[in-house]
This record gives C-alpha cells, sequence and structure tokens, in this order.
C-alpha cells in the first residue's frame, strides 16, 4: 500500500515536469541547442520560451502578499517567508493539519481528565459484575463528552489567547505555543500530587524545593507527572467504588456456604442484588457527579 502510494506521488509531481519540458522542445523548433544558447548555462533554467513558461510574475518581482500568492514557480511544497512575514501553502497546511489530528488521541489521553474518568467507569463495570454492560464504545463516548465538558474552558482560553492571535498574525509561533501550553499546564499542576512531581524533578536531575512554582516545573517533567497522579487517583476512586459490592459479594458467600450450596457460584446470585442497589442509589449520578467534582 505504501509503495502504491508512493508511485502515485512520484506520478503526479513528475508528470507536470515532463509536460512542461515537452511544450520547451517544441517552442524551440526541436533544436536543443536554440534553448541552451550560446551564454553559457544561464539559459538552461528555462523549460521553453518566456511566453511559455510558468511563472506568472517574475521571482523576486513581488512587492504586496498579493502578488506573492500570484507566483507559480513550482509543483511541489514550498513555504515562503520572509523576516516573519510570510505564509504557509496549502499543501504543507494540510499535512500540518493531519498530522496534528494524528496526535490528537495521544494528547487527549496525556493531558486532559480523560483518563482518570475512563478508568473510573471501567471500575464502575467490574465491580457490578455485568461484563460488557455498558460497552466499551458507550464508556469511552462518555469519557469524551465528561473530557469536553470538564476541558471546555481550558480549551476556550486556548483558542482565544493562542489559536485567534496567531491565525492573525498577531503573535509568533512560539509565542502561540507558549501561550496555549499555559492552561494546560495550569490545570496539569492543579492536579498533580507533589510526590510525584518531586520523583520526577529527581529523575531529571533537578533540585526540590517546597516553593516551587509552576514555571519552574518544566514540562517534560510536569506531564509524567500528572499522569501517574491520575492513575492513582483512579485506582482510590474505583477501590472506594468497589466496598459496597465487595460486602454483597460476601453476605451471599456466607448465605450460600450456610446453604450448602457451595457448587452454586456467588457471583450468580449477588449480581442483581448488585443492580437493584445500584439503580435504588442512583449510582450512575453519584459517580458521575462526584467524579466530575475532583477536577474542581
Amino acid at each position: 500500500m505504501c509503495a502504491a502510494w508512493l508511485i502515485i506521488i512520484v506520478f503526479m509531481v513528475g508528470f507536470p515536469t515532463l509536460a512542461i519540458a515537452s511544450v520547451g522542445s517544441q517552442t524551440t523548433n526541436g533544436s536543443t541547442g536554440s534553448a541552451i544558447g550560446s551564454n553559457g548555462l544561464g539559459d538552461r533554467t528555462r523549460a521553453g520560451d518566456t511566453t511559455q513558461r510558468t511563472n506568472r510574475v517574475e521571482p523576486g518581482e513581488a512587492e504586496t502578499p498579493e502578488q506573492l500568492g500570484e507566483l507559480n514557480i513550482a509543483n511541489d511544497v514550498t513555504i515562503t517567508y520572509n523576516n516573519g512575514n510570510g505564509t504557509i501553502a496549502g499543501s504543507l497546511r494540510i499535512l500540518l493539519i493531519l498530522t496534528a489530528i494524528a496526535l490528537a488521541p495521544t494528547l487527549l489521553i496525556c493531558l486532559t481528565s480523560f483518563t482518570r474518568i475512563l478508568i473510573v467507569l471501567h471500575f464502575t463495570r467490574q465491580a457490578l459484575n455485568t461484563q460488557t454492560a455498558p460497552p466499551n464504545m458507550v464508556m469511552i463516548g462518555l469519557s469524551l463528552f465528561l473530557t469536553w465538558f470538564i476541558m471546555a474552558p481550558i480549551f476556550t482560553q486556548i483558542n482565544e489567547e493562542a489559536i485567534k492571535p496567531f491565525e492573525a498574525g498577531e503573535i509568533t509561533q512560539e509565542e502561540a505555543i507558549e501561550t496555549g501550553m499555559a492552561p494546560l499546564r495550569q490545570f496539569m499542576y492543579e492536579q498533580t500530587q507533589k510526590k510525584d512531581a518531586r520523583m520526577f524533578l529527581e529523575i531529571s536531575g533537578t533540585e526540590w524545593s517546597d516553593d516551587m512554582s509552576i514555571d519552574d516545573i518544566p514540562t517534560q517533567v510536569l506531564i509524567p507527572a500528572f499522569m501517574v497522579s491520575e492513575l492513582r487517583t483512579a485506582f482510590i476512586i474505583g477501590f472506594v467504588i468497589y466496598i459496597p459490592f465487595l460486602v454483597i459479594d460476601m453476605v451471599v458467600a456466607s448465605a450460600l456456604m450456610a446453604m450448602g450450596m457451595m457448587m452454586l457460584p456467588p457471583t450468580t446470585i449477588s449480581m442483581p442484588f448488585k443492580i437493584l442497589l445500584f439503580v435504588l442509589a442512583d449510582g450512575w449520578n453519584l459517580v458521575i457527579v462526584n467524579l466530575v467534582k475532583t477536577f474542581y
């Protein structure tokens, strides 16, 4: 599949070049010597007469962004950049967008509340012993929308302070990245436990102090510390959720042993009682609402 795509790309890039060379040879009356000329290598860069060249405007003559956009001197991806002023070609912009889309799932899992929510929902399903109810797609979808709800103010701040000014040309790319990471860093800093941040700082060779601020912790240290803290918090919440259902299992198992029904699996009898307890206690509301409140 990769080889087929490579052949297609080479053909798409190479065919216009061959076509231009063919036109150039026809316009010079079939003589390559007239195209080269007597002045050496200077005229070899032309594909034919100037009337058949692909340049709408001679390179170097553009004075405004509109005239710069009229240049048509290449059939591949190019970047026009001049002292901080310029634009990215459409093909390269598409490539960057596709790259960002490919990295989006990783960023979603590592830098947001998605991990904690999904693990807690998984523990809830395991405690109920309902196997595949709710199914994985429902749990992932619910986790995504809860993540969107929790992270919406942060995403809005990033859009207003980083993306829009960068698109308008008011700030540079480096400033946009730094400004956009600030709300995410603040969110991760508030959810990260000190012992995790201290551990990764010591591993990286940075001295830890109790009066360190968020600006003193590098991003490459803050992200893994945040992820470890999220895993610890999610497992603590899952343990708390497991306790009442474990009590039901123990009571059912004791009752079956007292009646001599040792061959009957306790989970077969306890599962309806777990579901009944969960429904009567409005379990989904308790779990989801209190889970969301842990981020505030």
